[in-house]
């Protein structure tokens, strides 16, 4: 207390002492008093009076008034972003874009991690056209606030827009170096497959999915992997891809899971595109598969190259060997027939001979499968009925093999009436590839069936179709075989009747032959003067010259041969008075020149 003194001096009043300091039974807050003293006001102020500019001068002070305001809402409460944003926005209204950048610059270094006003500022920029500045912007808040994925989404936008995707890109990596969520990485790669960058899109998707392999959400990454596959479909298989997924499994101790990763992805993609794919599934089955797992990784590698041989060409029967002789060491016979199937399907697109014959080998080996692997004789016939019913010989020279197995078939069945029929079908075509196999083998089959009157038209009409000795030496050798007391007389008149039909035969070895033959079986089985009879056959053998002349006509000199002159040949009796005289002088004169 301070009392006044005689000087002068203020007296100060006593402070009234509160007696009762216990609360009120109703409290009244600050908001209340405001709130009532609003409701009690009676009159409403007016609106201030709308000003309109009409000189640079009434401007000039507007815009002073303004900032005035501006500025003393900023002095009042500097961390009210709001009041920054609206006074850079006004300045912006007003085309001030330097005085806005410069607000906007004020205001970060009150609240640098504000994300609005990061946002607002770069997109001031942007309106304005200002690039380089929204640039530095997005790279200054990126930097600072890398967690704010506004930022990534607008400055990735706004690169795409400005049709800068390289720049875009670079955007997007520097972006998932910070391991964003899920809807982050789908963006990335939704704008890789924009610009038809599947492979880059695809390891991205690979990325994702070793993130959340890193940070242990192994179901997580698994499943990541299934949306990839099933994202990029059958349209865009990366081998890649694959890989990273059999890895993952593999890495899991997921080996049956890796190992259909591995065959599925084999199955679909091209062989070209699939050599780190092989490489892998190889390495994977010697780590953890057995010896039938390896062979099946080279096993399906080999398939694989056929698969893409066969496509690029159908019509390439060699192909079609070497794939079937694959598939029918490893597969089931489901297998084997459907890709039989599938190549018989290529028929010949031309008539040409080589042609038919490699596919006609096809169904050959086709009924083979059936017959000595499947045991199925049934199916064996459906096959050469098939290959029989599509390939005519009005279209193309009939291969013997066909008819001859399918014959053979036939007889092994029990059915000799069919494959007579067949063999009948078969030797009547009116060319054949090699008609001495088919004609043997009918011979053979009669032979087998003791029809030895059926052999025995079979090497008349044979011989009706050639001459050659072997057949007349065969038919004498069966006529041998045959148990029969007439057998020899038989077999002795074949040789005579061979003869015969060889006198003017030009090939004189061959007639030769028959003779030396014919010896041989009277030799055995005759007399002596039966012996004596052929050997008077026997032709001699003569040394001579003749001229020689070179292409061009020119003369190149003598050579000389040995030539036979058979003692039946009439015409050829002065040759045998000149061939005495020779050895007559030749006993003479030992030294005498052999006449030419």
């Amino acid at each position: 207390r301070m009392a006044s003194t005689a000087a002068g001096k203020q007296r100060i009043p006593k402070v009234a002492k509160v007696k009762n300091k216990a609360p009120a039974e109703i409290q009244i807050t600050a908001e209340q008093l405001l709130r009532e003293a609003k409701e009690r006001e009676l009159e409403l102020l007016p609106p201030p009076p709308k000003q309109k500019i009409t000189d640079k001068e009434e401007l000039n002070d507007y815009k002073l008034r303004k900032r005035k305001a501006f500025e003393d809402n900023i002095r009042k409460n500097r961390t009210v972003i709001s009041n920054w944003i609206k006074y850079a926005q006004w300045e912006e209204s007003l085309e001030e874009v330097q005085r806005s950048r410069s607000i906007y610059e004020r205001a970060l270094d009150v609240e640098h991690r504000n994300v609005t006003l990061w946002l607002k500022y770069a997109e001031m920029e942007m309106k304005n056209r200002q690039i380089n500045h929204a640039r530095n912007i997005w790279d200054r808040a990126i930097t600072i606030l890398p967690r704010a994925n506004q930022f990534w989404y607008k400055y990735t936008y706004m690169e795409e827009m400005l049709g800068n995707p390289a720049g875009c890109r670079q955007v997007f990596e520097r972006w998932m170096e910070w391991e964003p969520e899920e809807q982050a990485w789908h963006s990335y790669i939704n704008f890789e497959l924009r610009y038809k960058e599947v492979d880059k899109a695809l390891k991205n998707w690979i990325k994702y999915a070793r993130f959340e392999e890193r940070h242990g959400y192994i179901a997580h990454s698994r499943k990541v992997y299934e949306r990839a596959v099933e994202f990029f479909g059958e349209d865009h298989i990366e081998e890649n891809l694959f890989v990273a997924f059999a890895k993952f499994e593999e890495t899991q101790k997921e080996f049956e899971r890796a190992r259909v990763i591995y065959k599925y992805s084999l199955d679909r993609i091209p062989k070209q595109e699939a050599q780190e794919l092989f490489k892998h599934y190889t390495m994977f089955e010697k780590k953890f598969g057995d010896r039938r797992g390896i062979e099946d990784v080279i096993v399906s590698k080999r398939r694989f190259q056929y698969e893409e041989e066969v496509k690029a060409n159908p019509h390439n029967y060699d192909a079609w060997f070497d794939y079937l002789r694959l598939v029918e060491n490893d597969a089931d016979p489901d297998t084997v027939r459907d890709v039989y199937e599938r190549a018989i399907a290529n028929i010949p697109p031309i008539q040409e001979k080589r042609h038919w014959r490699r596919y006609i080998y096809l169904w050959i080996n086709y009924a083979l499968y059936e017959e000595l692997e499947v045991k199925d004789p049934e199916r064996t016939r459906q096959v050469y009925q098939a290959c029989l019913d599509l390939i005519p010989h009005k279209k193309v020279t009939w291969n013997c093999f066909s008819k001859l197995t399918f014959a053979e078939l036939e007889t092994i069945l029990g059915d000799s009436e069919r494959a007579r029929a067949i063999f009948e079908l078969a030797i009547g075509q009116p060319r054949l590839d090699m008609p001495e196999v088919l004609w043997k083998s009918y011979i053979d089959f009669e032979i087998e069936q003791e029809e030895y009157e059926n052999t025995r038209n079979l090497y008349k009409r044979l011989l009706q179709r050639t001459q050659h000795v072997k057949v007349w030496i065969s038919s004498a050798k069966f006529e041998l075989s045959v148990e029969d007391p007439e057998r020899l007389q038989r077999c002795r008149q074949v040789f005579e009747e061979a003869n015969k039909s060889l006198r003017n035969c030009e090939q004189k070895e061959e007639r030769l032959l028959l003779l030396e033959s014919w010896r041989d079986f009277e030799r055995e089985f005759g007399s002596d003067a039966t012996i004596e009879r052929v050997r008077k056959l026997l032709p001699e053998k003569v040394k001579k010259r003749r001229k020689l002349t070179a292409e061009d006509g020119s003369d190149a000199g003598w050579e000389e041969y040995y030539d036979y002159i058979f003692p039946e040949d009439a015409a050829n009796q002065p040759n045998r008075k000149l061939l005495a005289m020779v050895k007559l002088w030749k006993k003479q004169d030992p030294q005498r020149i052999h006449p030419s």
